[in-house]
């Protein structure tokens, strides 16, 4: 029998009821959840967002005279 690994995340706030520090990340079938311990809300990555491929744009900085 395999235990999952279920972590909080500092600081994180659920986005449907709002609880802070309620957020558990873990992998469920290799694949990453998110699930608040205080309501019923639950989100998996999906392919989709997996797929996306990263923008490559740059962040200007500025510098300060």
């Amino acid at each position: 029998m395999n235990r999952i690994k279920k972590r909080f995340v500092a600081g994180a706030r659920c986005p449907k009821c709002q609880a802070l520090d309620s957020i558990m990340l873990f992998k469920e079938d290799n694949v990453e959840t998110v699930e608040c311990t205080e309501c019923d809300y639950r989100e998996q990555q999906t392919k989709q967002s997996v797929a996306k491929p990263a923008t490559g744009g740059i962040i200007p900085i500025r510098l300060e005279d």
